[in-house]
């Protein structure tokens, strides 16, 4: 199977000896494989992929897994587009059973091997905790490195895309994705768009690719009296505040998010700006705040838990995402979810979130089309309690089916001897 076919290895699954199906009484025992996930130095990263592994381990038994490449320290050479630590052994994360190790790897030069080193040290640990089946986010080097153990160890995999995973690959990684695709016995994607990716992208197999939308935590994001947000928060009670919540990096599309609003603070004294989130460009933005001369009009309170950015959401009055590429991007089903209406760029599954009643797409890397949107937002009469209605999804109802797409490719892969 694209050279991650079965090995001779004897599967560990304890249902090893267990008919066709899977209804036993017991509960399924899932190795979730994720390098995405939040961590002391960058809060909001895996936010999402958090909330499922926490939500199906109500349902299932689950170990998440969590691999960090601990790169040689070499000068000039160091990851480019997030930001880069370890947490150690002891590391832990609410409601979820963790594993953190490390895979040695170097920046860029070791891109092709990653997925096998990876895989490598992943082995042992699954042996160990002998799961049912395996369940990777983030199709490459990562699920690859799953595929490759879940082979090993003769269980099923199902891989995870996200968002970049798929659509910002080119060269090797795209090559190498392509075969995690191919390989996998189930691709999940979060949106229909990034559905259409694998299969016409990447060659994966239609009948072999679900969509499983992302939740929100409806106990943190739902409608706030803005003015009381605004009180706790520091904010003066008649600005016009934009939010964008995410990474800092350029393919979030944020120099044309800063151009954008230093036009339209240069014409109205009332605007401002809310920068949530960190990443490899917190340096650069003081520095490019002066040189659009809007320092005093930007706020920047760092990466937060989900309440603080459900904080600042409901202060705002518009939430912002103008991305080059995404997935299915979370926070502006959180931003209509709390009644704040959002303009964000018409990439992924965006468009599949957004419509006339809660927000408006534009064209990404468009500077002047982003400005004129946020204009036409800002000014806009929203029905906010309509548009906070429509968001009821929940993560419980992702680990529903993502548990019931497990049950399905477990009783699949017995059915068929393997």
């Amino acid at each position: 199977m694209n050279g991650l076919g079965p090995s001779s290895d004897t599967a560990l699954s304890p249902r090893a000896a267990a008919p066709d199906g899977v209804d036993d009484g017991v509960p399924l025992r899932i190795a979730l494989v994720t390098p995405i996930l939040p961590v002391p130095y960058d809060k909001t990263r895996g936010r999402y992929i958090h909330e499922t592994a926490r939500a199906l381990s109500r349902l299932a038994t689950v170990r998440v897994f969590l691999p960090q490449v601990r790169y040689l320290r070499l000068p000039g050479l160091a990851p480019r587009s997030f930001l880069h630590g370890e947490v150690g052994p002891d590391y832990t994360l609410d409601g979820i059973d963790l594993e953190p190790y490390t895979y040695p790897g170097i920046p860029g030069v070791s891109r092709a091997t990653n997925g096998m080193v990876g895989g490598h040290a992943l082995i042992p640990r699954l042996r160990a905790f002998r799961p049912d089946l395996v369940l990777a986010y983030w199709v490459y080097p990562d699920g690859y490195a799953a595929l490759r153990a879940s082979r090993r160890l003769g269980v099923p995999c199902i891989v995870g895309a996200r968002g970049s995973d798929i659509h910002v690959r080119s060269g090797i990684n795209a090559h190498l994705t392509r075969k995690v695709l191919a390989g996998a016995d189930q691709v999940l994607t979060v949106s229909e768009a990034m559905r259409a990716a694998a299969i016409e992208t990447f060659g994966a197999h239609p009948a072999k690719v679900r969509t499983i939308v992302n939740g929100i935590d409806t106990a943190v994001f739902h409608p706030r009296e803005r003015a009381a947000m605004r009180a706790q928060l520091g904010v003066d009670a008649d600005v016009r505040l934009l939010v964008y919540v995410g990474r800092f990096v350029e393919s979030k599309g944020l120099m044309e998010l800063l151009q954008a609003f230093a036009a339209i603070a240069g014409r109205d004294p009332r605007a401002r700006l809310a920068l949530v989130g960190d990443g490899v460009m917190r340096r650069q933005l003081p520095e490019l705040l002066r040189a659009h001369g809007i320092e005093a009009q930007v706020y920047l309170p760092g990466g937060m838990e989900p309440t603080g950015v459900a904080e600042w959401i409901g202060a705002s009055d518009v939430l912002t995402l103008p991305s080059w590429s995404e997935g299915y991007p979370n926070v502006v089903v959180e931003a209509i979810a709390c009644g704040c209406p959002v303009v964000v760029s018409d990439v992924g599954g965006a468009g599949e979130i957004v419509r006339k009643g809660n927000g408006l797409l534009v064209s990404p890397r468009d500077p002047a089309a982003l400005e004129r949107a946020l204009e036409v937002a800002l000014d806009a009469d929203w029905d906010r309690a309509a548009m906070a209605a429509s968001m009821r999804r929940g993560w419980h109802d992702v680990a529903v089916d993502t548990l019931d797409a497990c049950t399905r490719v477990l009783a699949g892969f017995r059915a068929s001897g393997r």
